[in-house]
């Protein structure tokens, strides 16, 4: 069954500033403010900004009661995680989304925000994994803000990447999913899980050790994640850990290596993950992906 995308933004249309997960204060939110005002939006600061608990943007409750003020606001047209860390699984199941299809949105965020872009799309939405506020002025991230924006604005979007000698040739056609790779095997069996069947799966990380990507890619196969791809884009996975015996494998060398079971294409260095380059991509979103010797294309194939 296709999924559904919200409207795009126009301007003078309303977004909002949440933190499902890890805290963030205003003054660290602001020049993120600025930004999007410049985009002509006006920007809400939700109840779980400013606050704190522990780690955390306030409490269980306080980030659940923020989060469904936002999405059944219709006056909101879009709802940005203000950063990841960890706490998205804590909340997403008293998230009631019922009403959800009569004011769809746009939710947007990477990392810990898989969770929400998973459970949306199990729910047939899309949603967008990409840059968010506490990162938007980090160097060198130009131009993952813009193409952040393009997604949010409906603008066309067309990505090339050069070539990596680990890449398999060949063209797919299917649904974007996928986002980080730890929170994905969190999600197995849970009600946010979605079928990889027939789609094109991308997949980061940071700070995981490369026996523990190992283990969660031996995972993904043996729950049938990798079988029926149609494709797979292997992002950054940024500050890998070792042991003090070494692991002998980089990330890509890990993933390539379950990857070879099958014969879907494979793009490696997909500039999508825990770095400045980290290209917004829409969650449930056709896409045609295509992989050459001159490197690979992505490209949506409907609106």
């Amino acid at each position: 069954m296709p999924t559904t995308a919200p409207a795009p933004l126009q301007p003078g249309d309303q977004v909002a500033i949440v933190c499902p997960a890890r805290k963030a204060s205003h003054e660290e939110l602001a020049a993120a403010v600025t930004v999007l005002e410049s985009w002509g939006l006006r920007v809400v600061l939700g109840e779980s900004t400013n606050v704190e608990h522990h780690q955390f943007g306030g409490d269980d409750e306080i980030r659940r009661r923020d989060v469904q003020q936002q999405l059944d606001n219709p006056a909101i047209r879009a709802i940005l995680s203000a950063r990841g860390g960890y706490g998205t699984t804590r909340i997403i199941d008293s998230l009631d989304f019922s009403r959800f299809p009569q004011n769809p949105k746009w939710v947007a965020g990477f990392s810990d925000i898989t969770a929400l872009n998973c459970h949306l799309l199990a729910l047939g939405h899309q949603s967008i994994h990409g840059v968010m506020p506490l990162l938007f002025h980090q160097p060198g991230g130009e131009e993952s803000l813009e193409s952040l924006r393009r997604a949010l604005f409906g603008e066309p979007i067309v990505y090339t990447v050069v070539p990596h000698p680990l890449n398999r040739f060949g063209t797919a056609t299917g649904e974007l999913i996928g986002g980080n790779l730890s929170l994905l095997q969190t999600l197995t069996g849970t009600a946010s899980d979605v079928s990889t069947a027939g789609r094109i799966l991308f997949l980061e990380d940071i700070d995981e050790y490369l026996y523990s990507i190992d283990r969660m890619m031996v995972h993904l196969d043996r729950t049938g994640k990798l079988r029926n791809l149609a494709g797979l884009l292997v992002g950054h996975f940024t500050n890998p850990q070792d042991n003090t015996v070494p692991y002998g494998q980089t990330p890509n060398e890990i993933i390539q290596h379950y990857a070879n079971k099958y014969s879907f294409p494979v793009a490696h260095n997909f500039p999508v993950g825990h770095e400045p380059q980290n290209i917004a991509l829409i969650c449930g979103r056709e896409a045609r992906m295509t992989v050459t010797e001159s490197g690979t294309l992505i490209e949506y194939v409907e609106g």
